[in-house]
C-alpha cells in the first residue's frame, strides 16, 4: 500500500501543476528535445529480432508485456457476456438504404449489473459484411438523425449546448455528432458500422466506483491497484467484448471487423487492436500522447499533462515518467508494431499540434520494420507527406487540413484504406 499511497498524493500534487505545464507547452520543432528511440526490433537484453518466429514468441510478448504494466494496465479477470438482448431491427432503416439493429450486452459479476448497448448500420445484403467498429463520445442517438435510435440513460459529461444537463442526454441530444458520421456513406461503400457509447463500459471520470471496474474488486477494494487497468484499457476490454458478440451474428463478418476511434478513444483503438488480433485493421484518428504519438518528443500534450487531466486513463505505474518520458522502457512506435501484421492507418490533422502529428506520422514510420519483417510494406513514405496527400502501404498516415475532428475527409480515406483489405 506505500506504493500506491505515494502515486496517489503525486497524482494530487500534480493535478495544481497542469496551468504551469501547458504554458510550457511545445509547439516549435525547434525546440524538441534530443531524445533516443527503443528500437523496436532490438531485444530488451540485446541483440536483434531477425526472424517472424522470433518477432512472434519473444519480442512482441515482451513489449506488450511491458505496456501493459507500465502504461495500460492488465485486466484483472476474465468475463463474459451474460446475456444479450435485441431491442428492435429494421430492413428499412435509412429510408430503406440499410438494417438497423440495437441490442445490450449484460454483463453480471459480483453483485454487479451492466448494461451495454450497441447500434448497428449494415448494408442490405445476403452476404456477410465487414464492419467499422467505434465507440462514440455521447451515445448512440447522437450518431444519427433516425429517431428509432435507443436515448442512452448512462452517465454523459454535461454539455448543455447539446442538452446534456445533470450527466442525462435530453432528445435535443439527437444527431449533435452526426457530422463525425458518415452512416450513408459508410453503408453505400458496402460496410457496416457498429457503435457503443464508450461510458457504458466505464464512465469518463476519475472515479472507479462505477462502469466495470468494480466487477473484479477484492474485499475492500475501491481502486485498481498501480498495475491494473485505467479506463482506457477498460474501454478496450469493452471493444472486444463487442467484438464476442459480433462472431455470433450472422449478418457480420467477424473477420473483417476494423476497430476506429478519434482522440482518447483513438488511443483506446490501438490498445484494442494491440491486445486482440482478432481486429483485421485498426485505424487511429488523431490520438497523441499515449495512442500514436512519440513520447520521448514532449511535444503538445505531455505523459504528465495528460497524466494530471485525466488520471483515470491509464494505470498508475504510468505516473513513474511524468517529465520522465527518456525512461519509459517503450514508445508508441512499438505499440503500433504490435498491430502487424494487420493493416494500421494513422491520422493526424494540421491544426491539432496537442496532438503533435509529426510525433504520429513518425512512430507510424519507426513501426515499418517490424511490418517489413513480416513481409509487408509498411509506410511507404520517408518523409512526412503534405498535408491532403494520403500514403497507404500496410500502414496508412495523411495529415488533413483544419482542426482536431473527426471528418468525412477521415471516413473516406479510411474506407478506400478498407477496400484494400476488408474485401
Amino acid at each position: 500500500m506505500k506504493g500506491f499511497a505515494f502515486l496517489f498524493l503525486l497524482s494530487f500534487f500534480l493535478a495544481g501543476q497542469t496551468k504551469a505545464q501547458r504554458e510550457k507547452v511545445i509547439t516549435d520543432e525547434s525546440k524538441v528535445p534530443e531524445y533516443n528511440l527503443p528500437d523496436v526490433l532490438t531485444r530488451f537484453r540485446g541483440g536483434k529480432v531477425k526472424t517472424e518466429k522470433a518477432w512472434f514468441k519473444k519480442q512482441r510478448p515482451e513489449i506488450l508485456k511491458l505496456f501493459t504494466t507500465e502504461v495500460y494496465g492488465q485486466v484483472p479477470g476474465q468475463l463474459d457476456i451474460a446475456e444479450v438482448k435485441v431491442w428492435e431491427s429494421s430492413d428499412e432503416a435509412l429510408n430503406g438504404l440499410a438494417r438497423r439493429k440495437q441490442l445490450s450486452l449484460f454483463f453480471r459479476n459480483n453483485g454487479h449489473n451492466l448494461e451495454v448497448n450497441v447500434l448497428m448500420y449494415l448494408p442490405k445484403t445476403t452476404e456477410k459484411v465487414p464492419v467499422f467498429l467505434a465507440y462514440n463520445f455521447t451515445g448512440n442517438h447522437a450518431v444519427s438523425n433516425d429517431p428509432a435510435i435507443r436515448l442512452t440513460e448512462s452517465w454523459v459529461a454535461n454539455n448543455p449546448s447539446v442538452g446534456i444537463i445533470n450527466n442525462q442526454i435530453t432528445e435535443q441530444s439527437r444527431a449533435s455528432s452526426e457530422d463525425r458520421w458518415p452512416v450513408e456513406e459508410i453503408v453505400k461503400s458496402g460496410y457496416g458500422l457498429v457503435t457503443v457509447y464508450y461510458g457504458d463500459v466505464d464512465p469518463d471520470k476519475n472515479d472507479f466506483s462505477d462502469g466495470i471496474h468494480p466487477f473484479f474488486y477484492q474485499e475492500n477494494q475501491t481502486h485498481p491497484r498501480y498495475n491494473e487497468w485505467g479506463s482506457i484499457a477498460a474501454w478496450a476490454w469493452g471493444l472486444s467484448r463487442v467484438l464476442d458478440y459480433l462472431e455470433t451474428d450472422q449478418m457480420v463478418d467477424s473477420k473483417k471487423v476494423a476497430v476506429l476511434g478519434h482522440s482518447r478513444l483513438g488511443k483506446t483503438a490501438l490498445w484494442a487492436g494491440a491486445t486482440d488480433q482478432r481486429f483485421a485493421m485498426v485505424v487511429s484518428n488523431e490520438s497523441g500522447c499515449g495512442g500514436a504519438a512519440l513520447s520521448r518528443r514532449e511535444f503538445g500534450e505531455t505523459v504528465q499533462i495528460i497524466n494530471t487531466s485525466f488520471p483515470h486513463w491509464f494505470c498508475d505505474n504510468f505516473l513513474k515518467y511524468n517529465d520522465n518520458e527518456e525512461e519509459l522502457p517503450v514508445d508508441q512506435h512499438m505499440l503500433l508494431a504490435l498491430i502487424a501484421p494487420r493493416p494500421l492507418y494513422v491520422a493526424s490533422a494540421e491544426g491539432d499540434k496537442w496532438a503533435d502529428p509529426r510525433g504520429e506520422f513518425l512512430s507510424a514510420k519507426y513501426a515499418s520494420p517490424v511490418y517489413e519483417l513480416l513481409g509487408k510494406e509498411g509506410l511507404p513514405a520517408k518523409e512526412m507527406p503534405e498535408v491532403n496527400q494520403p500514403v497507404m502501404g500496410t500502414i496508412g498516415y495523411h495529415i488533413r487540413s483544419g482542426k482536431h475532428d473527426l471528418t468525412l475527409y477521415d471516413w473516406i480515406q479510411y474506407i478506400r484504406f478498407a477496400d484494400k483489405f476488408l474485401k
